[in-house]
């Protein structure tokens, strides 16, 4: 790997793209910015810029996307193969790696870095040095340059002042060098400043603490008072376009100021050739920023919200939500997280979710119960029990008489949808929170399948699996014709499972059929309301003779039950009892009896499953007592094991994976032993290849 590491206005972007015009390998640019941290954003950028130089790539974007994947688990081990395995050498640049700070970017990055192969090259430009460095520094793979490297020379200096048609003797060369020390950024200012002031370069002051302040209120203050207001007003922006700077500044004339802009200065970099799209030079909008604050800081805020006004107006809603981030618009803020959370959520960016309802927070969420039903629905399907619980317990408390903004009927309606699923009270009462949203969401409403659904799995607690397979049947169509793969996905799996139930193995496989196609379609192998898809695909293949494509099915199952907790109790429970069964029929009674711990445990959180429970009670009293396994191996991975040991593929401590999972040191020790039992290995490398074989890793 190749760091470049200086602070900004050393030209590291310069270096890099200097470096992808002459380099003969094919290169993949990736520009980072703040908003791309999120690992299932970077992984997608890193897919998108080298497909777009390796051919037959060209859905590789895709397979790393999908509703509740596994960032870490399944799209960057893929990735990491897909480079891995480049029929020819590459070079992946990522400018601007500063702007990725969180710990699970980072986590993902490192199993990217571990894909390249020898022949290709990853280069980084940043302003401070990243976590992967020391490590990549110690095994002697991290080649490293610094400003020490970037600092330019007094013929360097010429070459800037010539193209601002200044001349500059070898003297002053030399001076105006020491003066920046070597600051390419500095430099372009002082031949800005030298080409406006006739020539006098002398005037750049060095005696000054900070050049840069000094070199930018010199470049500013020669501009007239219109330009310097737009330089000002602009810089709350990440991006710039005439239209949106017209907005933000409430009248016409942006895209001559920004062209003379460019012709004028080094500091407004255009972003793509036909000239709609500039950014400033990083520490230029910081001085610009901190001179908005200065001469009008009444108009921050102003200027925020004309620019979220433009970007949801343009259909970017998440750039939106940014800007509107940085005001004290809270309602406006609450309904528009409100209105992006589930489609945001379904794209896979789970991190940008969090980020929203961390910024937020607990107070704001709380006093709108519409949004405190989507942080439950949210904590549902992330598997975080606690906070589900938390949320439908506000949501129960609390009262709404508008319209939520998530589309569904009513606030009754949604509440009664989440305590559904959640099935805290039992079967009965899930049956009647069932009922509330039926009568409400209209066959039009978005949510009129999650409606149905948590119906029809009411009707499987109790008792009338008749009913529960016609309220299916009317789910899988409406879903199909809403696009909601999740419900469409469940209610074929359950519609495969209770055809099965009455031998009826015809139409059974075809409601497999559908369930998988949906799945691999949408990539949603980690989503929770998957796995029971993979149960019943498992048992098909049994009832085939096709034990490979069992195993193959169970293993997809198994990978899947860390999401399938307490908080979706009647999936949790069924879709351990549907694969302790198969692995019955297998002969491999150790993971049955794991299995059938596992319920006992959920039971014990206060699963009420209704009939279900009387199921596996009959499945626990057939089994023969004594019987020996028929297999060699031990137990499954359990839940925590299964979520620990995609950070075996990573360079993390076993303090720092405690830190990443929230648990002790010596609970991650215990659990990596057991997982190298488990899978009979002895090492990390040898615990993620064997993971990675047997499918529990990787894509």
């Amino acid at each position: 790997m190749v760091d470049v590491t200086a602070p900004a206005g050393y030209g590291k972007s310069t270096l890099l793209a200097q470096w992808a015009h002459s380099e003969g390998r094919p290169v993949a640019w990736v520009s980072l910015d703040r908003f791309d941290d999120d690992p299932l954003v970077l992984l997608g950028l890193l897919a998108a810029a080298f497909a777009g130089i390796a051919p037959g790539q060209a859905d590789l974007v895709a397979d790393l996307g999908g509703p509740g994947i596994s960032p870490l688990g399944r799209a960057a081990p893929r990735l990491a193969a897909v480079l891995r395995h480049s029929p020819v050498p590459f070079v992946l640049m990522l400018d601007d790696l500063h702007e990725i700070r969180s710990p699970d970017c980072h986590d993902v990055l490192s199993v990217v870095i571990s894909g390249i192969p020898e022949g290709s090259q990853l280069v980084s430009a940043s302003r401070s040095e990243h976590p992967h460095a020391a490590r990549l520094r110690a095994t002697g793979d991290l080649l490293e340059f610094g400003s020490e490297h970037l600092a330019l020379d007094a013929a360097g200096a010429e070459e800037i002042f010539a193209e601002a048609a200044v001349e500059l003797s070898p003297e002053l060369a030399a001076a105006v060098t020491r003066r920046t020390e070597g600051w390419a950024v500095g430099l372009h200012l002082a031949a800005a400043i030298a080409h406006e002031s006739k020539g006098e370069v002398l005037e750049v002051r060095g005696d000054d603490r900070y050049v840069a302040d000094y070199l930018y209120h010199e470049v500013t203050s020669r501009l007239p008072a219109a330009t310097q207001r737009f330089l000002r007003c602009t810089s709350v922006l990440d991006q710039l376009s005439a239209p949106l700077c017209d907005a933000l500044l409430e009248e016409p004339g942006s895209q001559r100021v920004l062209q003379q802009l460019e012709a004028a200065s080094a500091l407004l970099i255009p972003l793509d050739r036909h000239r709609q799209w500039y950014r400033f030079h990083p520490l230029f909008r910081e001085f610009l920023a901190s001179d908005l604050l200065r001469v009008e800081p009444d108009a921050v805020e102003k200027l925020h919200l004309r620019a979220a006004d433009w970007y949801e107006a343009n259909g970017s809603t998440s750039k939106a939500m940014e800007h509107l981030l940085n005001t004290s618009a809270r309602e406006r803020i609450v309904q528009m997280v409100t209105t992006l959370v589930l489609p945001t959520y379904q794209a896979g960016q789970i991190a940008t979710v969090q980020q929203w309802l961390d910024a937020v927070g607990e107070r704001d969420i709380s006093q709108h119960p519409p949004l405190a039903v989507l942080a439950g629905w949210i904590s549902v399907f992330s598997g975080g029990a606690a906070e589900a619980l938390q949320w439908a317990a506000v949501a129960s408390e609390s009262s709404y008489d508008l319209v939520p903004a998530d589309g569904s009927a009513s606030f009754a309606s949604a509440r009664a949808m989440l305590r559904a699923a959640i099935c805290a009270s039992g079967p009965e009462a899930m049956q009647a929170d069932a009922a509330v949203a039926l009568r409400e969401e209209p066959f039009w409403s978005p949510w009129r399948d999650t409606a149905l659904c948590v119906g029809a799995e009411a009707l499987l607690l109790v008792g009338e699996p008749e009913q529960a397979a016609a309220m299916f049947r009317e789910t899988s169509s409406v879903a199909e014709a809403l696009s909601n793969i999740d419900s469409f996905i469940l209610s074929e799996a359950e519609l495969a499972l209770l055809d099965m139930d009455g031998g009826l193995w015809v139409g059974a496989a075809d409601h497999v059929q559908r369930a998988l196609a949906a799945v691999n379609r949408a990539r949603m192998e980690d989503y929770a309301l998957s796995a029971l898809a993979f149960a019943a695909a498992a048992r098909h293949a049994l009832h085939r003779g096709d034990a490979e494509e069992a195993r193959r099915q169970l293993t997809r199952a198994m990978r899947s039950r860390p999401t399938c907790t307490v908080v979706l109790p009647w999936l949790a429970v069924r879709l351990r009892l549907q694969v302790a069964m198969a692995y019955e029929a297998l002969g491999e009674r150790r993971t049955v009896h794991h299995l059938l711990r596992e319920i006992d445990d959920l039971v014990s959180e206060g699963a009420d499953v209704g009939v279900l429970g009387d199921q596996v009670r009959n499945f626990r009293s057939h089994l023969e007592p004594g019987t020996r396994d028929r297999t060699a191996g031990t137990s499954p991975l359990s839940p925590a094991e299964l979520r620990l040991l995609p950070y075996l593929q990573t360079h993390l401590t076993i303090r720092e994976i405690g830190e990443r999972l929230f648990v002790s040191r010596n609970t991650v020790s215990s659990e990596i032993g057991s997982i190298y039992r488990k899978l009979g290995v002895s090492s990390r490398g040898e615990a993620v290849s064997h993971a990675t074989a047997i499918g529990l890793l990787g894509g």
